[in-house]
């Protein structure tokens, strides 16, 4: 959603927007309304600009803002640095 690339649904990271809000849901099986996107900062940045909450279909909260970008803040800054990595040791 994020950056659009297509992955399979398990190398996602599904978030739900259920009656207590919006949640990340760790186990893909949470009820409720789901979108997913990659484990990087940068998915994550374009997501919470407006398309996360569109696709949930629900205005994000303070608390909801607030929650996803702490995990935001665990995640990798970008695919160039998370692909360099890769590279290196491939040499």
């Amino acid at each position: 959603m994020g950056c659009r690339e297509v992955l399979p649904k398990r190398k996602m990271i599904r978030i739900v927007r259920t009656a207590d809000g919006v949640q990340i849901d760790r186990t893909g099986k949470l009820a409720g309304r789901g979108a997913y996107l990659h484990d990087r900062r940068e998915c994550w940045e374009r997501g919470l600009k407006g398309a996360l909450g569109h696709a949930l279909k629900t205005t994000l909260t303070t608390e909801d803002q607030a929650r996803l970008e702490e995990f935001m803040n665990t995640l990798p800054a970008d695919a160039a640095t998370e692909n360099a990595g890769l590279v290196s040791s491939q040499m």
